[in-house]
């Protein structure tokens, strides 16, 4: 493959179309086949669920079944016996050109570079669909199955979005959609209804291991705190293997621990950390993991239960800190507005280490309050 960037690529980890097992998601898998098998396969497919939990893998997936299995007629033997797994080896010609970028049944749309600037844009614009238009009009002729993959669906701009639209009002013929969706209440109702939603489910422990192993990620002694923190997610369990997630949230509760009072020499060094060059990867996870520990905490103080310590000190800093539900509703409001707060810094270049400094401080402000 080429040296493009691939937004849809978690770094650290193989691509979704080179994956060879799903794991986790048996019923989503039983739930396209019994379409498949009943003939009532839908022409669009939005797969939804969180980031990172193998919805791409399972569009990728799909895409080989479909265009490695062949229409059947019941010729002279009857009908042939229904399949029961996507599976489709990764040595079947079609997986092949399908990785190799050449399958000609096959039309992928991400996020692509923007010729003026060199930089992958940050939307799927229009342009994109309207070379789907071109590749439906030029591979109508071998009237075979075609599937278009769109990774991910949430990322197109207002017009790409009512250009797709036009394409499932009036699908075309034998062509499968498969839209990949992080936030399917982005998307316009008129696209989510003219879809069939295939939701995928949390990973557990076990399926995170093996899915772990798969992406030759190793989370060595830490994998329940990491398995803990990426809720089900094996891209978001990579983003915190590869990052070093887990010791900037035990920095952050560290620092949690010492409030009303603050570690002003401990904030100020991580201030310094997430500002240095080339960290801006670590800045965004850094906002990640406030927003998840917020939360953890917000729903520790309402529901009276503290978590298990997976993540050391996290127990006590939250029995501290959010004691009754009343607090834990300010946590909350705080995670909102410290998530205002970054992607507007983020926006306007606001200095990386005022901006987490200030979001130090907000986190004494309200242990105070």
């Amino acid at each position: 493959m080429s040296e493009t960037p691939e937004p849809d690529r978690v770094p650290g980890a193989p691509h979704p179309r080179d994956a060879a097992v799903l794991f986790g998601q048996s019923e989503a898998e039983a739930t396209f086949l019994d379409a498949f098998n009943a003939k009532r396969l839908h022409h669009a497919w939005l797969i939804s669920g969180l980031r990172g939990v193998g919805k791409a893998t399972l569009g990728w997936r799909i895409a080989r079944f479909l265009l490695a299995t062949p229409d059947e007629d019941g010729g002279l033997f009857g009908e042939p016996v229904p399949p029961d797994t996507l599976d489709v080896s990764l040595e079947h010609p079609v997986a092949r050109r399908l990785i190799a970028g050449a399958e000609p049944g096959f039309f992928h749309i991400i996020r692509r570079v923007n010729e003026t600037t060199g930089r992958l844009r940050n939307d799927i614009v229009a342009e994109n669909v309207r070379d789907l238009n071109r590749f439906l009009q030029m591979s109508r002729t071998d009237g075979g199955r075609r599937v278009v993959l769109i990774d991910s669906a949430d990322e197109m701009n207002p017009q790409a979005a009512n250009a797709l639209l036009k394409m499932l009002e009036e699908p075309p013929e034998r062509t499968t959609f498969l839209l990949i969706t992080h936030q399917p209440a982005r998307l316009l109702p008129t696209i989510r209804s003219r879809c069939r939603d295939l939701r995928l489910s949390e990973l557990g422990a076990e399926d995170m291991g093996q899915a772990l192993i798969q992406a030759g990620v190793d989370a060595g002694p830490d994998a329940p705190s990491v398995t803990e923190l990426s809720g089900g997610s094996v891209g978001e369990a990579v983003r915190l293997i590869g990052l070093d997630g887990l010791a900037l949230y035990r920095d952050l509760i560290d620092i949690m621990g010492t409030l009303p009072s603050l570690d002003r020499a401990r904030a100020g060094k991580l201030s310094t950390q997430m500002a240095a060059r080339g960290a801006e990867e670590r800045l965004d996870l850094f906002f990640s993991l406030t927003d998840l520990m917020l939360s953890r905490m917000a729903r520790s103080g309402a529901s009276g239960l503290v978590p298990k310590d997976a993540v050391t000190g996290e127990g006590a800093a939250f029995q501290a800190l959010a004691p009754t539900p009343a607090k834990a509703r300010d946590w909350a409001q705080l995670a909102q507005d410290i998530g205002a707060r970054a992607r507007h810094g983020r926006a306007v270049n606001l200095d990386p280490a005022a901006l987490v400094l200030d979001t130090v401080l907000k986190l004494q402000s309200c242990a105070k309050a």
